[in-house]
């Protein structure tokens, strides 16, 4: 991958990312690193067009673009960034709404994926199920706090990004992270 971020400010270009497919592929790419559509979709469990015609979406708003492959025929995808950034505070309600249907495509990726997890917890080893889980703490913070805990959490994480210093034994997990303002009262 040439870039480490790739930022995304044009609404439709948001939109674009939003689709369900597209979030699964760009994570794909980065994960498994250069694959071809018909790789895409036997892992994805798609037809090859469709997976073919969101990788070309994916290349028109610079998130994926096409690699040499090991013979001609061969036409491997690649991410074009290790990760994908939007501002969520524009004063421009089209942007705003854009980056709002990015984030609820991205939330319920995060969910189908936890439920996923979920169905095949009891078939993984007990060192995994007593590491994996789920959690939420209450904390009480200014905007600027919850600013600099969010980077303090980042920083934290960033050692355990770098594919090529992973540990023996170490696996792929998601980590999520929702910073959600809670009514004090009232609402769960």
């Amino acid at each position: 991958m040439a870039n480490d971020s790739v930022n995304l400010n044009d609404p439709k270009a948001l939109r674009a990312y939003a689709h369900p497919l597209r979030l699964s592929l760009i994570g794909m790419l980065r994960r498994n690193g250069p694959m071809t559509a018909t790789q895409c979709a036997a892992e994805l469990d798609e037809n090859v067009p469709n997976c073919s015609f969101h990788l070309r979406q994916l290349a028109k708003y610079g998130l994926a673009e096409r690699v040499p492959g090991a013979d001609g025929r061969e036409r491997p995808w690649r991410a074009t960034a290790n990760m994908t950034s939007w501002v969520d505070d524009s004063d421009d309600p089209e942007v705003r709404a854009a980056t709002d249907q990015l984030n609820a495509a991205i939330l319920a990726q995060y969910v189908r994926r936890a439920e996923a997890y979920l169905a095949v917890r009891g078939e993984d080893s007990p060192e995994w199920r007593r590491a994996a889980g789920f959690g939420d703490a209450m904390i009480y913070v200014t905007p600027d706090q919850l600013l600099a805990l969010n980077e303090q959490i980042d920083e934290l994480l960033a050692p355990y990004s770098d594919k090529a210093r992973r540990a023996e034994g170490s696996r792929p997990v998601s980590m999520v992270q929702l910073s959600i303002p809670t009514p004090e009262t009232g609402a769960p």
